[in-house]
C-alpha cells in the first residue's frame, strides 16, 4: 500500500492580505518557519516516510527540509508540484485583478474550471500535472509512505482527483498552511483518511 502525506507549505507573505502568489518564489515568514518545524515533528511522530517530494519553490523546499530532517527521509524536487501559473495575475491583489479583468475574475470565483489565466495555466493543466504525481507514486512507491509538499492549488487538484470530484468543485477544499491530508492507495482503491489536519499548529 502506498501512503501519501500531503502537506501545504508554511505561511508566506501574500496569504493575508491575499495576493495571487503562483510562481513568485517568496520565502517562508517567521511564522511559516515555526509551522514547518511543527509539521515536521508531527509527521515524524506518526509516519516513517521514505522520501519527501517538494515543489521547486523555496517555501515548499524549506518546509520539506524540516520534515526530512525530523524523519531522516530523502528529499527530491518534483516539478509537477509547482504552483499554478497565474500568468499576468501573479502577485496582484484580488482588488487589482477584479478591476482589470472583472469578468474573468468573477468567472474564477464562480466557475474556476472555465478560466485560463492571461499568459498562464488553466485548472485542466494543473489536474494533468498532479495526475502524473499520483501515477508516479503508484509505480515507484507502491509499498512506501511519501510526503508531498506543495501549494494550495496543487493540493486541491490532487484531492479532487482522489475524491473523484469535478474540477468545478475546486473551491470546496481549502488547505491551510502546513496542514496535512492523508491518503492510502492500494491498487485501484483510494482512501482519503483525513483532509486539512492542523492540530499540530496550535499555538504557532
Amino acid at each position: 500500500m502506498a501512503k501519501i502525506i500531503l502537506v501545504r507549505h508554511g505561511h508566506v507573505e501574500g496569504i493575508d492580505p491575499k495576493r495571487f502568489r503562483g510562481r513568485m518564489d517568496v520565502p517562508l515568514t517567521e511564522k511559516g518557519r515555526r509551522e514547518a518545524v511543527a509539521v515536521g515533528k508531527y509527521v515524524a511522530a506518526r509516519w516513517r516516510p521514505t522520501v519527501v517530494y517538494t515543489s521547486p519553490l523555496q517555501r515548499c523546499v524549506w518546509t520539506g527540509r524540516e520534515i526530512a530532517a525530523a524523519t531522516a527521509a530523502d528529499t527530491a524536487i518534483l516539478s509537477e508540484l509547482n504552483d499554478l501559473d497565474y500568468g499576468a495575475w501573479q502577485w496582484r491583489t484580488p482588488a487589482e485583478v477584479s478591476t482589470k479583468w472583472p469578468e474573468l475574475f468573477e468567472l474564477w470565483l464562480t466557475a474556476p474550471h472555465l478560466v485560463r489565466f492571461p499568459h498562464g495555466e488553466s485548472l485542466q493543466e494543473l489536474i494533468a500535472r498532479t495526475a502524473d504525481i499520483v501515477r508516479m507514486v503508484r509505480e515507484r512507491h507502491a509499498t512506501n509512505t511519501v510526503v508531498l509538499v506543495g501549494h494550495d492549488s496543487g493540493i486541491r487538484a490532487l484531492l479532487l482527483q482522489l475524491l473523484d470530484q469535478p474540477i468545478s468543485a475546486y473551491w470546496r477544499l481549502a488547505p491551510e498552511p502546513c496542514s496535512i491530508s492523508e491518503v492510502d492507495i492500494l491498487g485501484h482503491q483510494v482512501r482519503v483518511l483525513s483532509i486539512n489536519e492542523t492540530q499540530h499548529l496550535r499555538g504557532e
